[in-house]
């Protein structure tokens, strides 16, 4: 069973969260207009600032993707992208490079193709630096719609720890939230950021083609300079287009998503849009996806969730005022396809192309049954989708703040790392269930 403070803790986290919902709703009618920016985290939330260098052995960093709407990413990139053969005290770029291995300080361009006068304190790849590519990982994270966010505090230690242990380059989405931008603004934001990541690989290839000299070209009515500034490609303005780590060390080819609870949702979506896509995503390829206690609900009410409606942290009756933010009035209906994967109005492809599915489930949790009855779905179609259930976790046990330095969520993260790598490894099928 769960502890005492856990139980203690649940109590006050459902308080504090129903009454932040029970505020959202009974001003979103009047005050809280649709918004196409929209936010993408809480001026309460408790953040974690990017660091550029391997302080760790993870680097971070935000990028903004859109200009029209706060959609960012926080790449997470381990260590072990730089190739092992060199000395450890080169792989990082610091103000003060070791005695014994002198180098000239580094700049960094600023959006204009100036020079800062500072040098880069962060990883910058070289091309006098040998690398490795990596697999890719988009994960989207929980809160319910309405809160959580890439850079807090938690998703930042889950994120790092994920990008270690499976050896990928995590890009942690920051979608919009709700009320702000109900459904389908988080979807599509989930989807957008697929296509920039195959935006950015094809942006590296020509980036090569383009050869070493000056180039300009123009594509889709762009014009595009080479400049020999670390092999990047600016835009008429000076501003870079390419995203350097991504160029280096990114795989788009070997691409999984994970999604943690509400962001299960947006990744089985995503993944459905992915099989639509086909080859024009290329050179992206889904190979893999992971749900955490994906945020399922249907108007026929499963066993567990009559059971354990009121369940630790997110029980049924919260998680129905955020589905109240989060779907439209119109279309406000627990068999929304967003709600029920296996809904009779679900549309995308079917369930026999989607792609193998890992679903990690909390004996404690409401959700489970729902998501165990995904997975069956999928099996009977002969798609590789395993369950992991956990005995006495409850939902959210290896994401929560308080839970994520418990044996169980590095478990979790690990047994995660050993079903991943059989679709990621370059040599195949290595590890196996």
């Amino acid at each position: 069973m769960p502890s005492v403070a856990l139980k203690l803790y649940s109590v006050f986290f459902k308080l504090l969260l129903k009454h932040r919902l029970q505020n959202l709703i009974s001003i979103s009618p009047h005050h809280v207009l649709p918004d196409p920016f929209g936010v993408s985290t809480r001026s309460d939330e408790s953040v974690s600032a990017a660091n550029p260098s391997f302080s760790d052995g993870v680097a971070t960093k935000d990028i903004h993707i859109d200009p029209m709407t706060s959609l960012t990413v926080r790449i997470f990139l381990p260590e072990s992208a730089i190739s092992p053969t060199e000395p450890r005290s080169d792989r990082r770029h610091s103000l003060n490079p070791p005695l014994n291995h002198p180098s000239p300080p580094e700049s960094r361009r600023n959006s204009y193709g100036g020079e800062n006068l500072e040098p880069y304190g962060g990883y910058a790849p070289s091309p006098r630096r040998s690398s490795r590519k990596l697999p890719v990982m988009l994960q989207f994270h929980g809160g319910g719609w309405v809160s959580g966010s890439s850079d807090s505090a938690a998703n930042d230690f889950f994120c790092r720890r994920i990008a270690k242990v499976c050896d990928v380059i995590v890009l942690a989405v920051g979608y919009r939230l709700a009320p702000e931008n109900r459904y389908p603004a988080a979807f599509e934001d989930g989807v957008k950021v697929l296509h920039w990541l195959g935006k950015q690989a094809n942006l590296a290839d020509c980036c090569k083609s383009l050869g070493g000299g000056n180039n300009n070209r123009r594509v889709n009515g762009v014009e595009l300079k080479k400049v020999n500034v670390q092999g990047h490609i600016v835009d008429a303005f000076g501003a870079s287009m390419v995203e350097p780590w991504l160029a280096a060390h990114a795989d788009p080819s070997r691409c999984v998503l994970l999604g943690v609870s509400c962001g299960g949702n947006i990744a089985d979506y995503v993944a459905r849009k992915a099989v639509e896509a086909g080859k024009l995503l290329d050179p992206v390829k889904v190979v893999a996806q992971v749900l955490m206690y994906p945020f399922f609900i249907g108007n026929n009410p499963t066993q567990s969730e009559i059971k354990l409606a009121n369940s630790y942290f997110y029980d049924k009756p919260v998680s129905v005022l955020a589905w109240k933010l989060f779907l439209p009035e119109k279309e406000f209906d627990f068999d929304h396809p967003a709600a029920n994967p296996l809904a009779h109005n679900r549309s995308g492809p079917p369930l026999k192309l989607m792609p193998p599915t890992l679903t990690v489930v909390a004996e404690h949790d409401w959700m489970r049954d729902r998501a165990i009855a995904y997975a069956e779905e999928l099996r009977k179609v002969n798609v590789d989708s395993p369950v992991l259930e956990y005995k006495d976790a409850v939902h959210e046990f290896a994401t929560l703040d308080m839970l994520l330095k418990t044996p169980q969520a590095q478990a979790c993260a690990e047994d995660i790392a050993i079903w991943v790598k059989k679709y990621i490894s370059l040599r195949g099928h290595e590890f196996s269930y």
